[in-house]
């Protein structure tokens, strides 16, 4: 108390928090988003901020401090003027976001438990996944979002660039001038990773260059094209050519805003008439091109359907995710056109029972898309069967697990086709009242979703009557805060009434008793994107694709070490090996496909030689994963899979909300064994306690994360037992545990002095001309050295007995 009078807390000034609270209102249910617009304004929660909102809400202190202590998106101490966020997901961990983290510290000549430099400058913090997994690593910096970082960059970065404060994300035009008959269509995906690789100024670009040039032209924003490697991507599309039509038209990938005039002039010359392109242009002007430095990003497509294009596509089947690439987000005349509301249309038209709605979706066998799989048609007529003068709806957008993604690109490229889903929903089960509940590390999905319910108001799709039936329907968005529990529905329900993301027991289930005890119907962004189709095309035509039991179509995040990764759509029970193979164009680098994860911190590591398993419910079950949201992580021969194992296992433990003992408890000793065997430390009956707690742990715990939280360390125990044989003997087979490796210089260096000038711990002396050596001392591990290697002389050695690699050795005795 002494120190705390010498040393009083700088003075807050508290009217914004007043405007904060009338804004968004003193009951309990307000406490997150009064919390989220507090940390905006000043960067954290200061004490005196806090305080005030108890004065002015019916908010305790106690809640105030269980609350805002819960949820990871929150800080109790300044932030400096940036916030430099680094994702972990499964992709960014893969390709080496620790290294990615480690740099940034040494940068920042941060020491063990600080987070902000001495300046004041930067604020570094973990974040569980941002959501752009193909362009892993991956931070973001304020409100920019850079993918495809390295270690050795982030220093220049950090100096050089220029950030976009927090909370900078401006709406999108709600319209833009649509293209005529005699114009062409000049499209740019504007979803969260074409940002991230540029196309915002891409898109700047291309309409300067058109407005110049006076070409018969309008530049058009897309959603999500799913070839999410190829960003940003500029579609020339020619009149006349209908989304479902499927004609040729010229594909540009990874173009920069450099590139984008003479894009505008190749096909539309200065005279101002129109070139046909089909098959492709001269070799003269392609060698011009292609030869161009500022253009060595830049590729021509004369077919979307050539391989490996056609590779990509040509698996898919779009039903969530129909007219990918073809749509304005946010343009509800567009999407009318391509049938859009359609189906809820007939409905009201129709007068269609709800039961005979609820019918339609139970013969189309769909399941829940979240990661359970429980069939759609049950849990809504258990909700329509449930008494209750006040029903919820709530779409769960809540895609914590990391390596995930298919539901952000849904909510920010098809808008309007999950919230027809849930209009089709409310009326089927009578529900007058709808939340859309998403992640706060997902602005753009809630920015967008905002702007099309705005839409669908002033439409009247939403409000007193949807479209004249006489059913109300009204919709609010809720932003989660940072939990990964709060993906569980009974979880999720409480972080909305202003609670700490704690599952309850079950029954009584949602559709009884859920939002403050009205009957609630949840389901996955996914879920309903597809309900829209089911409606119009008929529950059998749904069932007629996949499996005896798993039917219809699964979006998948398909990344990691894979050639094309992005946002797929594929029938359920294709094979992994067609996914990662045929669509994905294998393993890069040419490493060796080693395994997949599938189902995220829920799922499992699934060998190569599982790579037949069909992609189901039961298939998945019967090895050991479950098929969770779609998250699909492609692993080389350089991933450890106990690495893995431990990965998840950091993860699941600091996600679990502590409720019930064998989570809060059974994921800490196992972690404590994982750590042990990532050290050299373990012992052998560490493996058998290892597999005894994850079974007991998986059988004891409360919700699915406790239940699931051990299913990477069982898969792995059970496909890859050898690998966790060999960390007992203090050898990493894939060189990736650091206390298990060091690095050496082979006879093969030419002394260029590389890798000492870019060694950030000066590990490696100054030998101009001669051999280098490394000081295992002082090494930190962090790979800088050899990719500065120009011969590939630093080789990973493992093992207790770390002998000197032998001259003119081009690898060591464990690799």
């Amino acid at each position: 108390m002494d120190a705390l009078q010498s040393n009083p807390a700088p003075a807050v000034d508290l009217s914004p928090v007043d405007a904060i609270v009338a804004r968004l209102g003193k009951a309990p249910h307000a406490l997150i988003p009064i919390l989220q617009a507090i940390q905006e304004h000043y960067h954290y929660l200061p004490d005196s901020a806090l305080r005030r909102v108890c004065q002015l809400t019916e908010i305790s202190p106690a809640t105030m401090e269980g609350v805002s202590s819960f949820f990871a998106q929150f800080r109790h101490k300044p932030a400096g003027k940036h916030i430099v966020r680094i994702c972990h997901g499964t992709a960014c961990h893969v390709k080496g976001s620790e290294l990615v983290q480690e740099a940034i510290a040494r940068h920042l000549h941060l020491s063990t438990g600080q987070d902000t430099d001495a300046t004041g400058e930067f604020t570094v913090e973990r974040v569980g996944c941002l959501g752009c997994c193909t362009l892993a690593p991956v931070l973001q910096v304020d409100s920019t979002t850079l993918g495809h970082v390295t270690p050795d960059e982030v220093g220049v970065m950090l100096q050089e660039a220029t950030f976009l404060p927090i909370g900078s994300i401006q709406p999108d035009a709600l319209a833009y001038q649509h293209a005529s008959e005699s114009q062409t269509e000049i499209r740019v995906g504007v979803g969260s990773c074409c940002i991230a690789g540029g196309s915002q100024a891409v898109r700047v670009a291309l309409e300067r260059a058109v407005r110049r040039l006076g070409a018969n032209a309008v530049v058009k924003p897309v959603g999500c094209v799913g070839m999410c490697h190829q960003t940003p991507m500029v579609e020339i599309v020619r009149p006349g050519t209908s989304a479902a039509e499927h004609t040729p038209s010229i594909l540009y990938t990874r173009v920069s805003a450099d590139a984008a005039e003479q894009i505008v002039r190749r096909h539309f010359p200065t005279r101002g008439l129109f070139t046909r392109l089909t098959s492709g242009l001269s070799d003269s002007i392609d060698r011009l091109l292609l030869g161009d430095q500022v253009d060595q990003s830049l590729r021509q497509r004369s077919d979307m359907r050539d391989a490996p294009i056609c590779d990509f596509l040509g698996g898919q089947v779009r039903i969530a995710t129909e007219y990918c690439g073809h749509l304005d987000p946010l343009d509800i005349d567009e999407y009318i056109a391509h049938g859009g509301f359609t189906a809820l249309r007939a409905i009201i038209d129709n007068k269609a029972a709800p039961t005979a709605i609820i019918d339609q979706v139970t013969q189309s066998g769909l399941r829940g898309r979240g990661g359970a799989g429980f069939p759609t048609g049950r849990k809504w007529k258990a909700m329509h069967d449930s008494p209750g003068k006040r029903k919820f709806v709530i779409v769960n957008g809540d895609e914590g697990d990391p390596g995930a993604f298919m539901d952000r690109m849904i909510l920010e490229s098809y808008p309007y086709r999950v919230l027809e889903g849930m209009l089709i929903a409310a009326m089927a089960t009578g529900a007058h009242d709808g939340r859309l509940y998403i992640r706060h590390e997902y602005p753009l999905a809630v920015l967008r979703i905002r702007q099309a319910i705005d839409v669908l108001r002033t439409r009247g799709y939403v409000g007193a009557s949807i479209l004249e039936s006489g059913h109300a329907f009204d919709v609010e968005v809720s932003e989660g805060a940072g939990a990964f529990v709060c993906g569980e529905e009974t979880a999720l329900i409480a972080s909305i009434e202003g609670h700490r993301g704690s599952p309850r027991l079950r029954p009584p289930f949602p559709a009884e008793r859920g939002l403050w005890d009205y009957p609630t119907l949840i389901n996955n962004v996914e879920t309903l994107a597809q309900v829209p189709w089911i409606l119009l095309h008929g529950g059998q035509a749904f069932a007629a694709m996949g499996t005896a039991q798993s039917k219809g179509t699964k979006v998948f995040a398909l990344t990691g070490k894979v050639v094309r990764g992005g946002l797929i759509e594929v029938p359920m029970g294709v094979t992994i090996r067609r996914i990662v193979q045929e669509i994905g164009g294998g393993v890069e680098n040419g490493r060796k496909f080693k395994a997949v994860q599938i189902g995220g911190p829920s799922g499992g590591c699934l060998p190569t030689e599982l790579a037949d398993t069909s992609v189901d419910y039961e298939s998945l079950a019967a090895v050991g994963a479950i098929m969770g949201s779609g998250g699909l992580v492609v692993l080389d021969d350089s991933d450890c899979m106990v690495d893995m194992a431990r990965y998840f296992l950091q993860f699941t433990q600091a996600e679990s909300c502590g409720k019930c003992t064998f989570c809060r408890i059974g994921t800490r000793r196992m972690l404590e064994i994982l750590d042990r065997l990532c050290e050299g430390k373990a012992t052998a009956p560490d493996l058998t306690r290892l597999e005894l707690l994850a079974n007991q742990v998986k059988a004891g715990s409360l919700c699915g994360l406790g239940q699931t939280a051990p299913n990477p360390i069982l898969t792995t125990l059970r496909y890859f037992r050898h690998e966790y044989e060999a960390h007992l003997r203090g050898e990493c087979p894939a060189g990736r545990c650091k206390n298990l490796i060091r690095y050496q210089v082979t006879d093969d260096c030419i002394g260029c002095t590389r890798c000492a000038q870019q060694c950030p711990v000066s590990a490696i002396p100054m030998t101009p001309y001669a051999i280098h050596t490394i000081d295992d001392s002082i090494c930190t591990r962090c790979d800088v050295c050899r990719g500065a290697c120009p011969v590939d002389a630093i080789k990973i050695v493992t093992g207790k007995s770390l002998s000197k690699i032998p001259a003119h050795a081009k690898e060591p005795a464990h690799v």
